[in-house]
């Protein structure tokens, strides 16, 4: 008589301010999908909203200078994820001001231990360029909550600079041209990822399925 074999389990927890994390988790879940394994995803959401675009400088500004000294930002709660135990944790979010965004911060000071402790976590980043600051603090705070830390997986926009950061600002501030055929567009084709990035997000995913059932073979 044979006996059921019970299968991985994976958890994709993710903030997204502008979208693109989000895009990215939708092909790398996609991947993941794919294998023969117990799939939850689930998106950080903050207790209060964050207007995007930004309505002024001076809140983009605010935002941004509070993120720089890593200022939290109060999430609703996750307890249910506790309920399980997690054969890999991917954890996603948006690099902000050279560090993980304040609602990934809130939610690993609240959850990080109790949730990741003796387990593998596999961060995802998505940013304009510096990711490496963000990586570094997120390693820290994940080892210290007894996490086994993997390489990371980072997106960076695909677009060449300075053209990169003015169009990261424009479109936070909502004021980036419409037309395609404006001088700006042609030297800055689009906000963040590329299509290709897309479909290396879901390749992505299938390796990420494939490695954790070769660890069960």
């Amino acid at each position: 008589m044979g006996f059921a074999v019970s299968k991985k389990r994976v958890l994709i927890i993710y903030y997204s301010f502008s979208g693109q994390t989000q895009l990215l988790i939708q092909r790398v879940s996609a991947g993941i999908m794919e294998g023969d394994l117990e799939v939850s995803v689930e998106r950080i959401q903050p207790l209060r909203h964050i207007p995007f675009p930004f309505s002024t400088w001076k809140s983009m500004s605010r935002v941004m200078v509070l993120s720089f000294f890593r200022k939290r930002v109060a999430v609703q709660s996750y307890d249910e994820l506790l309920n399980k135990k997690w054969d890999l944790i991917l954890l996603a979010g948006p690099t902000w001001s050279y560090s993980p965004s304040g609602p990934v911060l809130d939610f690993l000071d609240r959850y990080g231990r109790a949730l990741c402790k003796d387990t593998q976590v596999l961060p995802l980043i998505s940013c304009r360029s510096y990711w490496r600051t963000h990586y570094w603090g997120l390693r820290l705070i994940l080892s210290r909550s007894g996490a086994r830390v993997l390489r990371p997986i980072v997106f960076t926009h695909s677009s060449r600079e300075p053209w990169r950061t003015i169009g990261l600002i424009l479109q936070l501030m909502g004021r980036l041209p419409r037309l395609e055929s404006s001088w700006f567009r042609r030297r800055y084709p689009r906000y963040g990822h590329s299509r290709e990035q897309y479909a290396d997000a879901l390749e992505k995913g299938r390796h990420i399925a494939r490695m954790l059932s070769d660890k069960e073979n």
